[in-house]
């Protein structure tokens, strides 16, 4: 079980990250290096820190224990377009107008222009902006990244690509997919995730001198599984698709390795905010064999809005200044990562649209979850959370018709995480007023859509 923040965080430590809070408060000219590390559907466990017993990932977990794991945190969507959207403008999918996966085919766009992404934001406040890896929010040159707030881009605009030959993955022939600064460029042969640690680097020394951002979004461990040789070897006695799965999750952890591993040498670490997180639970695509991921003891994965499709790994570190080794419990949103990220870098002109709120005072002072109450919807699926309580309208569940989990689907689903964290058993009909609470709340929502309410 694990322990509130409150009780874990050590005498001294506590002392060390007020002083450094306050320094920061006071001191309105420190703009801090941020690096936005995303994965590509990794399940809600799988990171030997989150509870996973056959991964091998000691980056991140060195990222956990020199920084703060969110045990409660949860993505905008199960999808992987609208969860980016929200990540990047800190608003709902709805809010950011972008509810589905965008286009993967080239031209055609995704999210709309207006919307102010958090490299907008940071670039009017003196910052270098990049984004490196997974686009998946628009294929047209307005919706490419130097169209909403990046300097500098490479990677894949589509869902997903092979790694070695970077064409689209399922789709085809001749779709392939690669782009540096808007202009397609061919690197026939070369490992993708090797791609994105050189230009990573290639940003990260040539703005040693500037404050910059850089989102570095992984395409791992989303299908193709494909890890590389010597993680293969090491996990070919686990069953597949679980060795191709934690092949590709640990040759992305040890590439993210490669790049702290460059910020330490290069002694940029205590003034670099850095922040991981994956983009929704693992996926029960056939195209990914069934199901590499572990969401543990949460049920449902990808597309779902059960807790193994939303409850994504979260870690935030900066050397010196976050609190060492903390677990945190309290309920955050990947919305709440844009205006955090701002309030760190001392940028106080955040749009009002914004949806997310800091959580840079329940990293510091403990404070309790900045949400009271919160909300998703995926195509005709919808869920609220209040406190311990959490309702899913037109529930979906991709690993009832692999794993023979014959739980009914009602339309509607009531569950108490506390009591019942697996999402096994429907409260509905036991606690009638409590449905009727949920829904009100749900109705209250400026998202909400009356024809999705079937009880």
């Amino acid at each position: 079980m694990e322990l509130n923040i409150k009780r874990i965080v050590p005498f001294g430590l506590a002392i060390t990250a007020c002083f450094n809070l306050n320094a920061l408060t006071t001191d309105h000219n420190v703009k801090p290096n941020v690096i936005l590390i995303l994965t590509d559907d990794q399940g809600s466990i799988d990171l030997n820190c989150y509870g996973a017993k056959d991964l091998k990932t000691p980056n991140l977990d060195r990222l956990a224990q020199t920084g703060i794991r969110f045990s409660q945190f949860y993505s905008g969507s199960s999808v992987c377009s609208p969860s980016r959207a929200c990540l990047l403008t800190g608003k709902t999918p709805q809010g950011a107008d972008l509810t589905a996966n965008a286009p993967s085919t080239k031209g055609l766009a995704g999210m709309p222009t207006e919307q102010v992404t958090i490299a907008e934001i940071l670039k009017t406040a003196g910052y270098k902006t990049g984004h490196i890896g997974k686009w998946h929010i628009g294929y047209s040159p307005e919706t490419m990244p130097l169209g909403q707030g990046f300097d500098y881009s490479f990677g894949h605009m589509g869902g997903c690509i092979d790694n070695y030959s970077h064409f689209f993955y399922w789709d085809g022939p001749n779709r392939h997919d690669l782009w540096e600064n808007g202009e397609e460029v061919f690197e026939d042969g070369l490992y993708f995730p090797d791609l994105m640690v050189e230009k990573a680097s290639e940003y990260i020394k040539n703005n040693q001198n500037n404050p910059f951002f850089l989102y570095l979004a992984f395409n791992t461990p989303h299908y193709p599984l494909q890890p590389t040789q010597k993680w293969r070897e090491f996990y070919k006695d686990l069953p597949s698709p679980r060795r191709e799965y934690a092949g590709f999750v640990s040759s992305a952890d040890e590439r993210i390795g490669k790049i702290i591993d460059l910020l330490d040498n290069l002694k940029m670490r205590e003034n670099t905010l850095i922040v991981f997180l994956s983009d929704q639970g693992h996926s029960y695509e056939d195209r990914t064999g069934g199901s590499g991921g572990n969401s543990g003891p949460y049920r449902g994965g990808k597309f779902s809005l059960f807790e193994g499709g939303i409850r994504v790994p979260a870690i935030f570190n900066w050397k010196g200044v976050i609190p060492e080794g903390v677990v945190n419990n309290e309920i955050c949103m990947s919305m709440d990562i844009l205006p955090t990220i701002a309030d760190f870098c001392g940028v106080k002109e955040v749009p009002t649209e914004v949806e997310g709120k800091s959580i840079k005072s329940v990293i510091f002072e403990n404070q309790a979850s900045v949400h009271k109450v919160s909300y998703w919807q995926l195509g005709k699926q919808w869920a609220v959370r209040a406190g311990d309580w959490k309702m899913v309208g037109n529930p979906v569940d991709p690993s009832t018709s692999k794993n023979n989990l014959h739980f009914p689907m009602d339309n509607i689903f009531l569950s108490n995480l506390k009591s019942n964290i697996s999402e096994s058993i429907n409260l509905a009909e036991q606690y009638p007023e409590k449905v009727k609470e949920m829904i009100e709340l749900y109705q209250e929502w400026k998202y909400a859509k009356e024809e999705y309410i079937t009880h």
